[in-house]
């Protein structure tokens, strides 16, 4: 039988034991041993050398329970100040900035209204790092205390090597964009796809807390998928996770901007949506910017627009169907949906609940959730930012796998 290689268990177990500090600190050696199933040495062993690091501080000494005697245990929580990371999130309309300490808790936050669409990927760029700038000064940190930066936008992102293959904010032509941010401000840039970003946050800090495996759909002006399996993000081929908005609802339907047909954000996304609306006459593409026409859209549903009200619910059956499908080949125990797609509430909501009913085999269904969970846009900078952690974190477990010594730079000290 093979034996592991040494280094890499050594970087695994590290991982685990940060993680626990993360999930469940302050928390004592004992109760770490437990969580991650490591030996008592070895989690001495790891947490002795994270405290010398300065990545976890010993908070405070325990009584005994109930006032027994023994000896007091030591709690351990991770400590803050050991990083900080920038979180950027790119939409139709807007970019938001976000700083977070090591655990992830938001320091300070800036949202730059902008119609992204209509700029280039240079501009796009240059909006960023003025922005990264002006956030983490607000922050009351210094650009060499900044010790990563990730990005969460739309589309096909390869998220290993930083490229977006296609995107509706960043245009149909491959783009190095970690790349171009990474030369403006000369720190390690990540970009992800927005629904991958929401997947790690809502393990971190959600709905998805505590579970191994789980999915999350996000509804805005494209529909996306993250996907959480045995505790991990779920990558496919050239490092592109799932294209929830790319499956296809209906061979030769409404065209989608990717260039096919029939996908479902063609139908159940917030540009599906306008778009079918125009066709029909219900709303005018000239007027205003798209969050509020989809905004005027659910007003005039809500107060008994018929037809407008018929569009959102093909729109949610079409989610739910879709959904429906995810239940049926992955068997999640929680899909959680999420974006500002969600504003028509019960007019989307309801069909969506009535497709998954009808068309989730009845015993996987008995074992899953479905919960909807709201987001604002520190949230989502907040998610992006989480990317950058979970690479610190796992930093020495993909030097030891991938023997890539550039990893080195997210190991940066706190002192810059």
């Amino acid at each position: 039988m093979k034996t592991a290689d040494p280094e890499l268990m050594r970087a695994i177990n590290r991982y685990h034991v940060i993680d626990a500090i993360r999930r469940d600190g302050p928390i004592a050696r004992v109760e770490i041993v437990e969580r991650t199933e490591l030996s008592p040495a070895t989690v001495s062993a790891i947490t002795g050398a994270l405290i010398e690091e300065g990545l976890v501080d010993v908070l405070r000494v325990a009584a005994g329970e109930n006032g027994a005697r023994g000896r007091p245990r030591v709690l351990l929580g991770l400590n803050g100040a050991a990083f900080h990371v920038v979180g950027v999130k790119l939409s139709a309309q807007r970019i938001s900035i976000t700083i977070t300490d090591a655990r992830g808790e938001a320091l300070a936050s800036l949202v730059l209204p902008v119609q992204l669409a209509r700029q280039s990927t240079e501009v796009i760029a240059d909006l960023i790092e003025d922005g990264v700038r002006g956030c983490v000064q607000d922050a009351r940190l210094s650009m060499s205390q900044i010790s990563g930066i990730g990005i969460g936008l739309p589309g096909v992102i390869d998220g290993v090597s930083g490229i977006s293959h296609w995107s509706p904010v960043l245009g149909p032509r491959a783009e190095p964009f970690g790349q171009a941010v990474e030369r403006r401000l000369g720190i390690r840039t990540l970009i992800e796809n927005d629904a991958n970003l929401v997947a790690l946050a809502e393990h971190w800090f959600g709905y998805g807390r505590g579970l191994d495996s789980f999915a999350v759909v996000t509804v805005e002006n494209t529909i996306g998928m993250g996907l959480i399996v045995d505790g991990r993000l779920y990558r496919g081929a050239h490092g592109v996770g799932p294209e929830l908005g790319h499956v296809k609802m209906e061979a030769g339907g409404a065209p989608c901007r990717c260039g096919q047909t029939g996908c479902l954000e063609a139908y159940a996304s917030d540009w599906g949506v306008l778009q079918m609306a125009e066709q029909l006459g219900l709303a005018d593409g000239a007027m205003g910017d798209p969050g509020r026409r989809m905004a005027q859209l659910v007003r005039q549903a809500q107060q008994g627009d018929a037809a407008l009200a018929q569009l959102f619910e093909r729109a949610g059956g079409m989610l739910g169907l879709a959904i429906a499908n995810i239940a049926n080949l992955l068997n999640p125990p929680r899909i959680i949906l999420t974006g500002e797609g969600l504003r028509a509430g019960d007019l989307l909501r309801r069909p969506l609940l009535a497709a998954v009913e009808a068309n989730v085999l009845p015993t996987l269904r008995e074992a899953m959730q479905i919960t909807f969970h709201p987001w604002g846009d520190e949230m989502w900078a907040r998610g992006a930012a989480v990317i950058v952690l979970r690479r610190i974190y796992e930093a020495p477990w993909n030097e030891a796998l991938k023997n890539r010594p550039e990893e080195d730079v997210w190991m940066r000290s706190r002192s810059g």
